[in-house]
């Protein structure tokens, strides 16, 4: 339950991530600085630090027989939130 709840804040920045660019796309942005600045530090995080930690997830994970490929979207999608909670022995669905 508790890797759940952690994993859910990636998910939650994603859905804000998402609901954002809708919003803007339809001219509907919010004027309101603190949303906007809160939307692009989001997107750094998700995009930028989230790709920036799939090397280390690759090693990280190198010896557990999990896909490399499964492991670096699993990463961009969730990050370290993601490869720091698996068990060494756990392997692919």
């Amino acid at each position: 339950m508790k890797v759940t709840a952690v994993r859910a804040i990636p998910i939650l920045g994603w859905l804000y991530l998402a609901a954002g660019l809708i919003a803007a796309l339809t001219d509907r942005a919010p004027a309101n600085r603190l949303l906007r600045a809160i939307f692009w530090i989001d997107a750094f995080l998700s995009i930028v630090v989230h790709a920036a930690q799939i090397p280390s997830a690759l090693r990280a994970s190198a010896a557990s027989g999990r896909s490399p490929v499964r492991t670096a979207v699993l990463t961009q999608i969730f990050g370290l939130t993601w490869w720091k909670t698996q068990g060494p022995k756990e392997t692919a669905a």
